[in-house]
Parts: C-alpha cells; sequence; structure tokens
C-alpha cells in the first residue's frame, strides 16, 4: 500500500459518493457488506492487476483492450505504446473507463479522465519520479529501454468495488 492518510480519505469520499448518486440497481449490488473501504481496497489491489480498459473512437464508438494497472496512491497507473489505438484514443479524448475483475470474488470499476506522466517530448509529470522508480523495481531496468512506451494514471470521477466475502478477500491479501 502506498496510499497516505489524505489519499485514504480522498479515496473513502470519492467511493462513498460514487455509491450515493448510482442507481438503485447498483446499489442493491454493492451493498455496504459488499462493497470495500479505501483502505480495503488498496490493501487487496497490490501489484500488477489486469485491467479493461475503456476508451472512445473519433466516431464515438466503443473499444475495449486490456492493460498492466497499478493501483499507487488511491489511482490507477497504465502504460502502453504510445503508437496503439488506445493511445491515440486516449490523447484526443482523454475520457476512459477501467475495471479490474477477479471472478465473483472482486470488481473494481472506475471512471475517470487519463493524464500522461509522461509526454512525448521526455517532459515528466511532478509525479513521474517515485512512480517510476515504483515501476522499474517491478519490470526491471531493461523494460523502460522501450522509447515508445506512454504511462497514464486514471483521475477517478467515480469508483465502485464489489466483493462477494470482503472477509476472505482480505485475509488473502494479508
Amino acid at each position: 500500500m502506498y496510499e497516505t492518510e489524505p489519499e485514504f480519505r480522498e479515496l473513502q469520499t470519492l467511493i462513498d459518493a460514487s455509491l450515493d448518486r448510482s442507481t438503485a440497481h447498483l446499489q442493491s449490488i454493492i451493498s455496504g457488506e459488499r462493497s470495500l473501504t479505501a483502505e480495503q481496497l488498496a490493501k487487496v489491489l497490490t501489484g500488477m492487476c489486469v485491467l479493461v480498459l475503456s476508451t472512445v473512437t473519433a466516431k464515438g464508438e466503443p473499444r475495449v483492450s486490456a492493460v498492466d494497472g497499478h493501483f499507487l496512491h488511491g489511482r490507477w497507473v497504465f502504460g502502453t505504446a504510445r503508437g496503439a489505438a488506445k493511445a491515440r484514443h486516449l490523447r484526443a479524448r482523454p475520457a476512459a473507463s477501467v475495471a479490474h475483475v477477479r471472478g465473483e470474488e472482486l470488481g473494481v470499476f472506475v471512471h475517470g479522465e487519463v493524464e500522461e506522466l509522461v509526454s512525448a517530448d521526455g517532459s515528466t509529470h511532478p509525479d513521474w519520479p517515485p512512480i517510476h522508480e515504483y515501476l522499474r523495481g517491478f519490470y526491471g531496468d531493461t523494460s523502460f529501454d522501450w522509447n515508445d512506451i506512454v504511462y497514464y494514471r486514471l483521475r477517478p470521477t467515480w469508483m465502485a468495488a464489489y466483493t462477494s466475502d470482503p472477509a476472505r478477500l482480505i485475509a488473502q491479501a494479508s
């Protein structure tokens, strides 16, 4: 877990507000006992998590693909080739959605807007150095020899987390 206390509070506020403004149907599925707190979520979303990323084409057509996701400081970080279709979509239309699902055990759904952490001109976001350090530790030094990779962070505007058995999920994460 990399989250600070203020980040946990911000994430919990987002989760609560997201569920409050959700439909009655979704609220009936993700009720108190089948939701996770911000701290629980950070505890179970460690390492690399496969994300299904949804972007939109210029014609407004949805597209999904998978990316390696890392949950750092209450936000998803992921990368792709700069020339990939999803990168073109995100450059033009930065709104995106991601889902991380582990069977019936866990579902994390997020809508928001991406920000580039490393621009095509080589300039970096102020938060990039510690994220880069984390990613180098996870993937190794040679993974950054690829010059055409772009990394994004999803700034969430809506987030919900479902679990069928919170106690078991948390115990497995320990």
